[in-house]
């Protein structure tokens, strides 16, 4: 066996192969299904992962609004924002997102399990979240995600 043969390969932007998965959030716990979203866009599931390559797949999430959290997380957390101007923090606990806009949370959760750089923000477009259990992606006939 010569070990000098064996060449450790890189990803390349081209010859990347991505699939869609779709994810069913109901009555599932948000870090956990984040967790394991985060780790199909990044593309850790694959052996050809390169770390600086966009090689995950995409990801369909349905049924964001039936999403659950553990202990007193709907009313204790929040999610802060400002808007650069003095006053301008605003304090959102989960409740109220869920109220306005449900799948705010998902996508919150996933981002902040992404890298912080350019690379972080292409990846974030390759989740797509829906409220209800209709989504507009049937043309690229994604497989059904089995979470543990």
């Amino acid at each position: 066996m010569n070990t000098l043969t064996y060449k450790t390969i890189s990803a390349k932007k081209e010859s990347v192969e991505k699939n869609w998965w779709i994810v069913d959030a109901d009555s599932r716990v948000l870090g956990r299904v984040a967790s394991e979203v985060a780790k199909i866009i990044r593309g850790k599931h694959k052996p050809s992962f390169t770390p600086h390559i966009d090689c995950g797949d995409n990801v369909i999430v349905i049924n964001a609004e039936k999403i659950r959290m553990t202990g007193d997380k709907m009313n204790s957390k929040e999610y802060i924002s400002h808007s650069g101007y003095p006053g301008g923090q605003k304090r959102l606990s989960p409740k109220q997102v869920m109220a306005k806009k449900p799948e705010r949370i998902f996508e919150y959760a996933v981002k902040g399990m992404l890298p912080k750089n350019r690379l972080g923000r292409q990846l974030f477009k390759n989740l797509h979240v829906y409220a209800g259990d209709q989504h507009p992606h049937e043309a690229q006939n994604p497989k059904v995600l089995e979470l543990k």
